[in-house]
């Protein structure tokens, strides 16, 4: 069971998905980076899958950030 959100996001780099980069983006107003979407999309998938298995919180999965 996950308790924080630096176990989550370890834990979703070390799932290896396909598609997935570790790489950056610029951000849509072009002054600070983010992921692609399909990591985003990714992410959330996961997070949501975590949630759905009983293995974080409710209040953990609304609040964790890639």
């Amino acid at each position: 069971m996950y308790t924080n959100q630096k176990q989550v996001r370890a834990a979703f780099w070390e799932a290896g998905y396909p598609n997935v980069s570790k790489r950056k983006i610029r951000d849509y107003s072009g002054k600070g980076t983010m992921h692609d979407t399909d990591t985003r999309c990714a992410f959330v998938d996961f997070v949501d899958m975590l949630c759905r298995n009983g293995e974080i919180s409710e209040t953990l999965a609304e609040r964790v950030t890639l």
